[in-house]
């Protein structure tokens, strides 16, 4: 993502787990994990999106951590059908996150349905995120957790992997705000910025001109 990013590793329940972290100027607030998307189309920890948002949190103030699912870059393993690479995050939050730490949750594509599983499964043992941050979200193809009401969720107008109606019938039920990006397809070519800004104005901080 930039020059000073520290490539590094931590152990996973299927080996080791390729990591990427980003630190803010001042000491960080918390620690924001991202989750890429899916790791048999392509999917890295750095894939555009993926450090688009990650860029956003560390401007927040958070140590932004992305990593490769098993079996992608460096990270051993094979691809679990979203069982295991729920269980590789849970893994990378073990290694990074200490106790009581802020946390933010954000994944785009098969990643915010990780995001989404992770978030769940912190809140049932008392260790919720502060907030998560959704892009694209594969809800007609994944089982996409519930979210707490004030999950931030962002999808392009003509995304044409995840269709933008099949984002809606999942976040309708649960009367879930959805930011529309007008022109914006799966993965924000040439939006990268206003998704950033998003973000940021989501968050609570004014976006850098």
């Amino acid at each position: 993502m930039n020059a000073g990013t520290q490539r590094g590793a931590v152990s996973g329940p299927a080996g080791a787990i390729e990591t990427a972290l980003d630190l803010p100027v001042a000491a960080p607030i918390g620690l924001a994990l991202v989750c890429h998307p899916h790791p048999q189309f392509g999917g890295t920890l750095d894939n555009k999106v993926v450090q688009t948002l990650a860029r956003a949190f560390v401007q927040l103030g958070y140590t932004a951590v992305r990593f490769n699912f098993r079996g992608v870059g460096q990270s051993a393993g094979t691809w679990d059908e979203g069982r295991g690479e729920v269980d590789d995050a849970l893994a990378v939050l073990a290694a990074y996150r200490t106790s009581g730490q802020r946390l933010l949750m954000a994944g785009f594509s098969f990643g915010a349905f990780v995001a989404s599983q992770v978030a769940l499964r912190l809140a049932a043992v008392g260790a919720p995120a502060e907030r998560l941050v959704l892009v694209g979200t594969a809800a007609s193809r994944f089982d996409v957790a519930n979210v707490p009401a004030d999950s931030v969720v962002i999808h392009g107008e003509t995304d044409d992997v995840v269709p933008l109606a099949d984002a809606l019938a999942w976040a309708r039920p649960k009367q879930l705000p959805v930011v529309v990006v007008p022109g914006a397809g799966h993965f924000f070519h040439g939006q990268l910025p206003v998704l950033k800004n998003i973000v940021l104005r989501a968050l609570g901080v004014s976006p850098t001109p």
